[in-house]
């Protein structure tokens, strides 16, 4: 099955859900899909739909860069015990590590894509799936 068959309601989704500049394409056996999500909770679908058709992601053949378009939500605080908190691609410590935010660094929360994994994003814009047990709302 080529790549694009397998992801298309992954793409029919983005489509559906308003996702912009949505561009997808496919190189070396991986399937690109980038675009800009009009919310963290569509990013968020678009990961549920993801893992339901390769479940875990454990497959491989897919970069999914969709970002949220959110407006600055709010502030959480980084509560580690001494290291810094892996921001990553997905929901999932199988996902790659996109950046780094340091204990007790305020960043801002996207949106909450289950009750472990929040969307965040750093105040240098670095944006992915951080483990929620190490993040507090600020009052």
């Amino acid at each position: 099955m080529a790549l694009q068959e397998k992801y298309q309601a992954l793409v029919d989704a983005a489509n559906a859900a308003g996702v912009s500049n949505l561009a997808v394409r496919e190189q070396d056996g991986v399937l690109y899909i980038d675009g800009a999500a009009p919310s963290g909770a569509v990013k968020d679908q678009l990961w549920d739909i993801y893992n339901q058709i390769d479940p875990n992601y454990a497959s491989g053949d897919l970069i999914l860069n969709v970002n949220a378009n959110a407006e600055i939500g709010s502030q959480v605080k980084v509560i580690t015990q001494d290291s810094n908190l892996n921001i990553r691609k997905g929901p999932g410590t199988d996902q790659p590590i996109v950046g780094k935010a340091a204990k007790d660094e305020v960043i801002t929360l996207v949106s909450k894509a289950n009750d472990l994994w929040w969307s965040v994003r750093t105040n240098d814009g670095e944006e992915g799936y951080a483990y929620a047990q190490y993040l507090e709302p600020i009052a």
